[in-house]
């Protein structure tokens, strides 16, 4: 555990991206030997996986109040001002820690894992005892890892990218190969480590593991500086879920990018994808799907799915989804990345697609190119993406390799502009992490009959000097306050930026947005100037109601 809180704190001390790795790679060279069970519980951890909560926060709040002695107003208020209950914990506690560390320091993180794990076999008394026994007799850093780890909240300033690359450093094997023994499910074992960062540059598969993903960048600048347009292949930009479809050893397997695998929630497409030879993985879009005008349905639709394990025939008929495939990663068992994309698209429609060009199923499609012959032709054409219901298109160069992660020059998005709307802010929250005490996460309104309705919430867009400014203006221009929230007074106009609108009846507003931002701080504009209701349902697709 030493070791690891050790690690946790180099990696909270700096923002050098080279210097995280170094401390990584450390790490994993000094585990990879004496305890590789470590090794993987930290690759667990620093990789956003987290451990299920134990225990409520309820509880450790009590027992923090009892053993610190303090009222819970008190600690409130240091919460309002750290942002970080772990923090407060680990510092409230040295006042009455021993100042003789026990053998506890000692374990290792595995072992800690599995003590904390067994908390779950204990009645409310002995799990009090276990935890503030540990409070007590832990050092600082170790503590407040404890703490993380408790709650499930233990988050690391470092990406994925970051973790492959000190993995990759200590396996002397690219950061490719890394990635891709890390797709998938996995236990944190000490064999798993051992496997991790072997050296054999293998890339031997498991039945149901998926490859990396190749993400496409924002284009900036004018399209046609990319060239001429006899290179490149366009598709359109599907607003769905992105996912990889793999057949292998007579099974299916159905993969998000998110490493979710959803296999059950989609029988149909799964089902399609059992007349695919096998050795086949196909990349491709999730999408809500009308069959019948073989377009796809709102995002709304998709969403009606993904939140459910038990699929009625009603859910199944009212939204219908079709996979729809725009690459192929593997053909008989062979890993076809590297052959150029004209190539891996040829042999993708000849096994999705029949000698008539039409899908060999409706569940299981292929992306259609897009024929336009020059850059200002796609333009005017682009211009159809919301009645499409598509984000824009998908530029990808006809020779480019199947890459990992995100690499500029090859696979580009050039999507539409955004929905955008003059909203009130009128409430606010304090951020987490390092913005833990700022108000840095807002709410803004619309007018609907003189009042100022919610229905939008944002915590990105503006710079570190706006959100100063605004969280020194919002407490004292505080109106009320309930729990963390704070009312604040209807002065400031901001331009919010979103994706996607439907209906939605859980919102007061009746509308949801999707992925709302800050564009900008419109200081030239009154709240009496913003928007009201009406005109953001105006932006509602006709379709959609």
């Amino acid at each position: 555990m030493r070791a690891f809180a050790d690690l946790y704190d180099a990696l909270d001390r700096t923002t050098s991206t080279n210097a995280k790795v170094e401390a990584m790679a450390r790490y994993f060279d000094g585990v990879a030997r004496a305890a590789p069970a470590d090794g993987a519980w930290a690759v667990f951890l620093l990789t956003g996986r987290r451990l299920k909560r134990l225990l409520l926060s309820r509880k450790l709040v009590e027992w923090t109040l009892a053993e610190a002695h303090i009222p819970e107003w008190l600690l409130s208020e240091c919460w309002g001002a750290v942002g970080d209950f772990a923090e407060i914990v680990t510092l409230l506690v040295d006042a009455f820690a021993d100042k003789q560390q026990s053998m506890w320091s000692l374990w290792s993180l595995a072992q800690w894992i599995d003590r904390i794990q067994d908390l779950r076999a204990l009645d409310e008394e002995a799990q009090r005892a276990e935890v503030v026994g540990w409070w007590r007799q832990l050092a600082r850093r170790e503590r407040f890892v404890l703490c993380k780890l408790l709650t499930g909240e233990l988050r690391v300033g470092v990406s994925q990218t970051l973790v492959m690359r000190a993995l990759a450093e200590v396996a002397h094997v690219e950061p490719a190969v890394i990635a891709h023994r890390l797709m998938g499910t996995w236990e944190p074992t000490a064999e798993f480590f051992a496997q991790l960062i072997a050296q054999a540059n293998d890339q031997v598969l498991t039945v149901s593991r998926p490859y990396p993903f190749y993400l496409a960048s924002p284009i900036a600048g004018d399209v046609k500086e990319l060239g001429d347009r006899a290179e490149w292949l366009v598709e359109w930009k599907w607003d769905g879920i992105r996912g990889q479809l793999i057949r292998r050893a007579g099974e299916v397997h159905l993969w998000t990018r998110g490493e979710e695998l959803v296999t059950e929630r989609f029988p149909e497409v799964c089902n399609a994808a059992r007349a695919l030879p096998e050795g086949v993985v196909l990349d491709g879009e999730l999408l809500a799907f009308d069959h019948a005008r073989a377009e796809p349905l709102p995002f709304s639709v998709m969403q009606r799915r993904t939140g459910r394990t038990k699929l009625s025939d009603k859910i199944l008929r009212e939204a219908p989804v079709a996979f729809v495939a725009f690459d192929l990663l593997e053909k008989e068992g062979i890993d076809w990345r590297l052959r150029p994309l004209a190539e891996r698209r040829a042999a993708l429609e000849g096994l999705v697609l029949d000698e008539n060009g039409a899908p060999r199923d409706r569940s299981l499609r292929v992306s259609p190119t897009v024929k336009e012959l020059d850059w200002t032709a796609l333009a005017a054409l682009r211009e159809e993406s919301r009645a499409r219901r598509v984000e824009g298109f998908m530029l990808k160069r006809l020779t480019s390799p199947y890459g990992t992660g995100r690499h500029k020059g090859d696979w580009w998005k050039w999507k539409i502009l955004p929905f955008t709307v003059d909203a009130v802010l009128i409430q606010a929250q304090s951020g987490s992490g390092r913005r833990a005490s700022l108000f840095t996460d807002y709410t803004f309104g619309v007018w609907e009959d003189g009042v100022l309705l919610p229905f939008a919430k944002a915590y990105s867009g503006l710079d570190n000097e706006e959100i100063n400014e605004l969280d020194k203006w919002i407490r004292g221009h505080t109106r009320e306050r309930f729990g963390p929230v704070r009312v604040v007074e209807a002065e400031h106009v901001f331009e919010i930026a979103f994706e996607g609108i439907a209906l939605s009846p859980r919102h007061k507003s009746g509308v949801a947005v999707r992925f709302p931002r800050m564009l900008r701080w419109r200081r030239d504009k009154r709240p009496a100037d913003a928007d009201t209701l009406a005109q953001v349902k105006a932006l509602l697709d006709e379709k959609i109601e």
